[in-house]
């Protein structure tokens, strides 16, 4: 079976105006994400803002299966247009895994239906992320909980619809709970939020976070590319 198509899109602006950032992700968070999928033998292509049609173009969608997002500082500069792009292509089957700060992103908010808001603070303190689905494709091979020594604290009330899965819920040292690992269907397409990632620091470089995101490609995958149904049909009946 081969492996599912990943465009990995990144705005792209924290590694190259914050040297903490850099150190970590010299090559920008889009690389890092790209680089365990490659190994894992995932066809990977990356994109960022500054490229024509801010790397979401027609065919570079169309040549995906799975688009992962992570934004924080520029969520405004998206297009209108290379949104409406995205979400045609996500009804129609697109997988789309939305990561940390692109709950705030145009494509999510749109997606959801509702505000995406949720509460912060960023102390580096301890996150302990616990496997609430250990049957769900995207929990395989993790194990009860795995913890990330240090993070941004995201906790509840989190402004999402109900999710159609909850793989992953989150504590943290401060004693805050975060639904932290949601999916959703919409249209054709599968949609998975996954929390962690703060840009300062290693989260993504963690092999239990590269696993989930591994996993969620695949379940994400799964749907299958068509054309979007119409928005308005008008059916004959099928009995005379």
């Amino acid at each position: 079976m081969s492996h599912p198509r990943i465009l990995i899109w990144n705005e792209f602006r924290h590694e190259r105006t914050t040297e903490a950032v850099r150190r970590l992700y010299p090559d920008g968070i889009h690389e890092a994400l790209a680089a365990p999928l490659r190994t894992a033998g995932f066809p990977v292509a990356t994109a960022t803002l500054e490229q024509p049609e801010q790397g979401l173009s027609e065919a570079a969608l169309a040549g995906a299966d799975v688009l992962i997002w992570w934004g924080h500082a520029a969520h405004g500069e998206v297009a209108d247009e290379a949104v409406e792009r995205v979400h045609r292509h996500v009804l129609g089957g697109l997988g789309l895994i939305v990561l940390h700060s692109a709950h705030y992103s145009k494509i999510f908010r749109r997606l959801m239906g509702t505000t995406c808001s949720l509460g912060w603070r960023v102390d580096g303190a301890r996150e302990r992320l616990w496997v609430v689905a250990p049957a769900h494709p995207i929990a395989e091979g993790l194990g009860p909980h795995f913890e990330i020594a240090a993070e941004e604290m995201y906790s509840e009330f989190f402004d999402i619809p109900e999710p159609d899965e909850l793989v992953l819920v989150s504590w943290f040292k401060g004693g805050e709970v975060f639904r932290s690992g949601c999916a959703w269907r919409r249209g054709f397409g599968r949609v998975f939020y996954f929390r962690p990632g703060h840009e300062t620091f290693p989260t993504y470089h963690q092999a239990p976070v590269q696993r989930v995101i591994a996993n969620a490609v695949r379940w994400a995958a799964q749907a299958g590319r068509r054309e979007a149904a119409p928005d308005n049909r008008r059916c004959a009946p099928l009995e005379a």
